[in-house]
């Protein structure tokens, strides 16, 4: 069995920030978990994968988030629905359908429907969040839904398409952003099969999940994990946090609000977290 996983959920602008922060915050008091042996990325866990592969330390990968001088630029959405609009319109096909499968054929039709902002522009977007735009040499997965099968695809170094179509294509939140075209073939938001995928880390020990937004098929991932002998220690957002993502986790203001919020969350969490990370190092238990 292989050592330790980091999975990274999906959540907006907001989750992101929020995500660095509590990564920055578990990193200030003493457990730094970007050293895992494999980091699994979801919609705006793509991103900060990617982030964390880069190179970067991670309080400069913070400052990019919590200081408005250094962030990036990014796109409020238009043409197409709301979040809210996006969630009911996912409830309704949950209540009409029972099969996973079909309810993500059913959002990547109307994703392929439609009226978004231009592909290219919201590349540039994703290409302007990443320090660096070539795969790192680390393990890293990042997930994206065909958007006509539905069937999962996992990108990694190994899979021949760039790690910036890769991120965009796991952000392409249906209805919301275009879908990303890869060789021909239309993807949208990896979120929509899992809003953070921790099946795909069965096989390590310890799978370390922080999940920005709550996710369906959570329970039957830790599962899949646990089935394989590893272990899984969540985090998601306390009240502080949830307050800091506001009514739209894609409105770029949420950033420092949320990037504040998950580093004083990643500092309050770090001694339990220490435990479970660390056990088999010297001094853990």
């Amino acid at each position: 069995m292989s050592g330790r996983a980091l999975v990274l959920g999906g959540g907006g602008v907001a989750g992101i920030a929020w995500l660095t922060g509590v990564i920055a915050g578990l990193a200030r008091e003493g457990t730094d978990v970007t050293g895992a042996d494999l980091l699994v990325g979801t919609s705006a866990g793509a991103a900060v994968g990617a982030q964390i592969g880069s190179g970067l330390p991670i309080g400069e990968l913070l400052a990019r988030q919590a200081d408005p001088a250094l962030q990036n630029r990014e796109l409020v959405p238009s043409g197409g629905v709301t979040v809210a609009e996006f969630a009911e319109i996912w409830m309704r096909l949950a209540e009409d359908n029972d099969d996973p499968a079909v309810i993500r054929r059913a959002l990547g039709a109307r994703a392929l429907a439609a009226d978004t902002v231009a592909e290219a522009e919201r590349r540039a977007v994703i290409e302007g969040r990443l320090p660096r735009h070539e795969w790192p040499s680390r393990a890293l997965k990042v997930t994206a839904v065909n958007a006509l099968t539905g069937d999962l695809r996992v990108f990694d170094r190994d899979s021949g398409v760039g790690l910036v179509d890769a991120v965009a294509a796991s952000c392409a939140v249906p209805m919301i952003w275009p879908p990303v075209t890869i060789d021909s073939v239309r993807y949208v938001d990896g979120g929509v099969r899992s809003v953070n995928n921790v099946d795909l880390a069965a096989g390590h020990e310890r799978v370390l999940v922080i999940a920005p937004m709550e996710d369906p098929a959570l329970e039957a991932g830790i599962a899949v994990v646990g089935d394989r002998g590893g272990r899984v220690e969540v985090i998601d957002p306390d009240g502080a946090s949830l307050a800091a993502f506001g009514a739209d986790p894609l409105a770029p203001s949420t950033r420092t609000p949320s990037a504040d919020a998950g580093l004083a969350q990643g500092k309050a969490l770090a001694a339990g977290i220490a435990r479970f990370w660390n056990r088999d190092e010297p001094g853990g238990s």
